[in-house]
């Protein structure tokens, strides 16, 4: 049973340092995308940080893939995992919630 979290993630160096990363960080994005964990994703407003939409079969796997993430390697980000139950929600989302 797939469990959903909501990753935020919060930034604790400049811009200049996240900004080099971008292009790493968006290759880690990619593959769990591509492994069917990640949802949604994007910046928050104001940007300070981002927000991973996932859904996987436990926190320690999802901590585990968190861990290679360019910005958790090298310490420019912090994440904090909500878990949460879905109770209720869109039509829409039937097929993958």
């Amino acid at each position: 049973m797939s469990i959903t979290y909501i990753v935020v993630l919060t930034y604790i160096k400049p811009l200049e340092d996240v900004d080099a990363l971008i292009p790493e960080h968006v290759e880690w994005l990619k593959q769990g995308y591509s492994d069917g964990v990640f949802l949604a994703s994007g910046r928050r407003i104001p940007r300070n940080g981002g927000v991973i939409l996932a859904q996987c079969d436990s926190i320690e796997s999802l901590e585990k893939r968190l861990s290679q993430d360019p910005f958790q390697k090298l310490k420019v980000a912090k994440a904090e995992v909500i878990p949460f139950e879905v109770t209720m929600k869109a039509p829409l989302l039937d097929s993958i919630l």
